[in-house]
């Protein structure tokens, strides 16, 4: 997508929809539809469930990629085509993490 620049002529109109802010996250919001907004409740989501699934089998042995599995949605900025590339390299770091996490390597005894 491109950028656009808008004239003053804006201004007014974005005063119009200030009020409306309300609206957000009910079945009436004006740009609750858009692809943006539904990744981001989608990947809110799956963060959640990620976090109860964290929590459930949280040991010492998988504490170093609990912490790393939490802190994966850092990565996930920008709008738009950025957004949706970072979040696929999130997701991808999140499978293998995943898998560390469930069976974490045996570390040899001393």
């Amino acid at each position: 997508p491109r950028q656009r620049a808008y004239g003053p002529w804006i201004f007014p109109l974005l005063r119009l929809l200030a009020p409306l802010t309300q609206l957000r996250g009910t079945p009436f919001d004006p740009f609750g539809y858009s692809r943006d907004r539904r990744l981001e409740r989608r990947l809110l989501a799956d963060y959640e469930m990620l976090l109860m699934e964290i929590m459930d089998d949280l040991e010492p042995a998988n504490h170093g990629y609990a912490v790393e599995l939490a802190r994966l949605p850092e990565q996930i900025r920008g709008y738009g085509p950025v957004k949706e590339r970072n979040a696929r390299q999130a997701a991808q770091r999140q499978a293998e993490l995943l898998r560390l996490f469930r069976r974490p390597p045996r570390r040899a005894a001393a």
